[in-house]
């Protein structure tokens, strides 16, 4: 595998709580020169960096995070917002509270809703898997899978744990045929990112990616 065909499905990643502006312009400066698949930044700089790079750079941005215990109605705000501002791709953390009380309809009805507020964009769900059982993550699987989402996103970076091959291995086992996975969280080598493809993931969030590489990036987390 190329060094091209992996940086292809990075999303090139800064979601530190003191990322500033200079930061995300040398990440996005990366992901322009690299081709990488995103940049996934706060929800604070998606205007900005629209206005700065418009189509040069693909915006992903990330939605109730880390925790993902926002109330529904400000998931909903804040991805609309997003997408007027410029973003295409949303990544949204599930209440995990929810899930571990077994309330998995209101996890469905949430992701609906999100689905809905960005038809016509990428939506990935995050679901924080360190946190989760396995008949839990199987159950989500479904529950993403019916909502329609596009993606099944492994974790935040920000958990106890980040990303397995155990966990890509169980998504594509239970997820449908239209879901694809997202990996992130840990991912640190050029032998996990390779890895971590080949199990099924198609894309992967990291910050780490282009220093691998090709050296010089920016440290997300």
């Amino acid at each position: 595998m190329t060094d091209q065909e992996i940086l292809s499905r990075i999303d090139h990643t800064l979601l530190k709580a003191t990322s500033t502006w200079e930061g995300i312009a040398k990440l996005c400066g990366e992901a322009i020169q690299y081709k990488t698949a995103s940049v996934c930044i706060p929800p604070s700089f998606v205007k900005p960096v629209f206005e700065e790079y418009h189509d040069k750079v693909n915006i992903c941005t990330v939605i109730g995070f880390p925790l993902g215990y926002s109330i529904t109605a400000a998931k909903v705000l804040e991805a609309e917002r997003a997408i007027l501002s410029g973003a295409n791709e949303i990544d949204m953390v599930i209440n995990i509270g929810d899930v571990k009380g077994g309330h998995f309809d209101w996890v469905r009805e949430e992701i609906v809703l999100l689905r809905q507020a960005t038809a016509g964009h990428i939506l990935k769900v995050i679901i924080e898997t360190c946190y989760l059982t396995e008949d839990e993550k199987i159950r989500l699987c479904d529950i993403v899978t019916k909502a329609e989402a596009d993606y099944i996103k492994t974790s935040t970076g920000f958990g106890t744990a980040g990303a397995t091959l155990e966990d890509v291995l169980l998504f594509k086992k239970h997820i449908g045929p239209k879901v694809k996975i997202k990996a992130a969280g840990g991912v640190k080598t050029r032998e996990d990112l390779v890895q971590f493809i080949e199990a099924g993931a198609s894309r992967i969030g990291t910050s780490s990616a282009v220093s691998l590489l090709v050296g010089g990036a920016a440290k997300g987390y």
